[in-house]
């Protein structure tokens, strides 16, 4: 029994249950050997293997999930900022949600993985999540997912109207909307006006690229500024900060556009900074996720220093 050609998707799926991309790989490896142990027992008349791996890795999950608080954004916890100058405090102690490097997934299950949605995810309860999952994103029929979660069809069908009406309040749908896909040359146009007037240190060349009521956050800082002006009010704080010789390298995550951000070394060359996710919405960036935990940049395998 081959398990390997099912990993990527399944690693996708966990980090959607989890929003931790480190734990999702841990689950799937997890799935592998409780699967591997029990393929003496597996019956292929009953459920096809891919089916069945799912439903050992949604009691994987789900008994990770037992008791937990969510991963969230700073966006889901509270309201925005109003002082760009105000002190930047990590909050170590909250789980935050992670983004997930697209070149550890195949192209064709990148699909519903935006962070802004991924974060609405983790506001459901995880059976309700799953059942979103499984029958919204991987197409289980009702009757596949039933039996994945020990429950009936009206059960699955009640949970997942539940799970709709959730993420309709949040704004949030399955549906990828009108947000741009990385290799969209209008996305992409955005982008690299973005990353000149970035290196630039270029304050309202990158205003102009942001919608009105564009959204800054930074976990694990638990702070987030709403809107065009206080964006770039941060951002005249960074490059002040920071100098204004930066290096940005351009990359995917949660099937949107991303970048590495490299910061002037003090010695020479640069520092990689941050990690920044964005959603561009027609020819605007309508919100940027800037993340430095370390372990993040592993999980991209960006090198830590640059020419």
């Amino acid at each position: 029994m081959d398990f390997e050609p099912y990993r990527a998707e399944l690693v996708t799926y966990c980090y959607r249950m989890t929003g931790s991309f480190h734990e999702a790989e841990d689950l799937v490896q997890e799935t592998m050997l409780r699967a591997w142990k029990a393929r003496d027992r597996y019956d292929p008349g009953r459920a096809s293997l891919r089916t069945w791996l799912y439903r050992i890795a949604t009691n994987a999950c789900l008994t990770a999930l037992r008791g937990r608080a969510r991963r969230p954004l700073p966006s889901g916890l509270g309201a925005p900022g109003d002082d760009p100058q105000v002190p930047l405090t990590p909050a170590f102690d909250i789980p935050w949600l992670q983004p997930f490097p697209d070149a550890r997934a195949e192209v064709a299950v990148r699909a519903d993985m935006r962070l802004a949605l991924v974060a609405a995810m983790q506001t459901l309860p995880p059976r309700q999540r799953a059942v979103l999952v499984l029958r919204e994103v991987l197409d289980f029929t009702a009757a596949e997912v039933a039996v994945q979660l020990g429950t009936s069809v009206p059960a699955v069908n009640s949970a997942l109207q539940r799970a709709r009406a959730t993420l309709a309040e949040a704004g949030e749908t399955t549906g990828a909307g009108q947000v741009g896909e990385p290799d969209d040359p209008k996305v992409r146009e955005v982008i690299e006006r973005y990353m000149r007037a970035f290196e630039a240190a270029d304050v309202p060349a990158l205003v102009r690229l942001l919608t009105d009521d564009a959204v800054l956050e930074m976990p694990p800082v638990p702070l987030w500024f709403l809107g065009r002006r206080d964006y770039g009010l941060f951002m005249r704080r960074v490059f002040d900060l920071r100098g204004t010789a930066w290096s940005l390298r351009r990359l995917t995550a949660n099937g949107q556009p991303a970048l590495a951000a490299y910061a002037p070394g003090p010695g020479g060359g640069h520092r990689l900074h941050t990690l920044q996710v964005l959603t561009v919405a027609g020819d605007r960036v309508a919100r940027n996720v800037v993340f430095a935990d370390p372990g993040v940049f592993q999980a991209f395998g960006l090198p830590g220093e640059i020419p």
